[in-house]
């Protein structure tokens, strides 16, 4: 889109996990997404959420007591993703440790501060994974340059200071997972692309690149390196569709611009899964897009949607209007971005919400 589908951003919904709140939502593509479930097993998503992995005696299927269960380190476990992982690994019995910008409140949280490259690296020795989702709001307000700025530090020096700290650990974990987006690409127009495609121009591409080099240290130090490139969330409690809902429901909702822009997707049920099927996979490194595999326009959107809630939807929202209204941050929402998962599906990886409708429908 424009600048770069960054997944997790555009239309003031948009926007990754916001390391100000120690949190993220999901987004426009820097995309930013209910489920609090998703699991694998064997390589391959379970599309629903059971207990299996937990025993009534308090201890984990693998026998291990409470005190001996996988540590996991989430930053921005606040947001919409991050909050959905963080509930996700819990019910499966893991102890999730979540980044905080106050002081800590008890043993499951660790102290950093993003913006300024600094963390607690004590509080992360021992960990099993450490999942980085934070990141100031891309959607949330007009692209000045000093908020690019502030958009550019909570995510760049956040990786380093993390990246940095995981690579001097004396036990380092076993796997460094890192968000980015799906701006990477910038603008697509209708041609397709995989993981295997350069980086696009503008701001979010240029923002992708930098994002995704700082986690450099920890790749050096020989911690296995993920980066989850995101896709617009489908979900109903934050981000883009947080915002699409209200507008649907009250009948308002319509397509922006011309419509034909492409909008790579992807459930919150899905967005959770994947990032739990890269973390248990140890042959698995380097960028995913998670993305459902059937990216749709912004007019398919606008009729699925009206489908499944069963409203009209009469409205369109011209592209000057746009641009008027949001800035240089028109260009990334008036984009096209239609971005496959490639690798994550040749890893085994199996999407329980491939379709728009099924997407939309397991948000409500």
């Amino acid at each position: 889109m424009g600048g770069g589908h960054m997944a997790a951003g555009h239309m003031g919904g948009r926007h990754m996990d916001d390391g100000h709140t120690d949190g993220g939502r999901d987004g426009r593509h820097m995309d930013d997404r209910h489920m609090d479930d998703g699991h694998t097993d064997g390589g391959h998503t379970d599309a629903r959420h059971t207990d299996a992995r937990r025993t009534h005696n308090g201890r984990t299927n693998n026998g291990r007591p409470p005190r001996d269960r996988p540590r996991i380190v989430v930053a921005g476990a606040s947001g919409l993703i991050g909050g959905a992982l963080a509930r996700s690994l819990t019910a499966d019995g893991y102890r999730v440790v979540r980044l905080v910008r106050r002081a800590p409140e008890g043993p499951d949280e660790v102290r950093w501060d993003p913006e300024n490259g600094r963390v607690d690296a004590a509080g992360l020795e021992g960990c099993d994974a450490v999942v980085n989702l934070a990141g100031a709001g891309v959607g949330d307000r007009r692209w000045t340059d000093a908020y690019k700025t502030r958009i550019r530090s909570s995510r760049v020096h956040g990786t380093t200071a993390l990246a940095e700290a995981v690579a001097a650990l004396e036990r380092p974990p076993r796997v460094f997972v890192n968000g980015s987006a799906m701006g990477y690409y910038g603008e697509t127009g209708d041609r397709p692309v995989d993981e295997s495609a350069p980086p696009g121009e503008g701001f979010l591409p240029g923002l992708c690149v930098e994002w995704e080099a700082a986690a450099a240290p920890a790749q050096k130090a020989g911690v296995r390196t993920v980066f989850t490139r995101t896709g617009l969330v489908v979900a109903r409690g934050g981000g883009a569709w947080g915002r699409l809902f209200p507008l649907f429901r009250a009948g308002l909702g319509g397509r922006l611009g011309d419509g034909s822009q492409y909008w790579s997707f992807v459930a919150l049920h899905d967005e959770v899964a994947a990032i739990r099927h890269l973390l248990d996979r140890d042959d698995l490194s380097g960028p995913f897009n998670l993305t459902a595999p059937q990216p749709v326009t912004n007019r398919e959107v606008t009729v699925a949607m009206g489908r499944v809630l069963h409203r009209p939807t009469p409205f369109a929202v011209p592209a000057p209007v746009l641009r008027a209204a949001l800035g240089e941050m028109a260009g990334d929402v008036l984009g096209s971005a239609r971005v496959l998962p490639a690798r994550l599906m040749e890893s085994g990886f199996r999407f329980a919400f491939p379709e728009i409708d099924g997407a939309i429908r397991a948000a409500l």
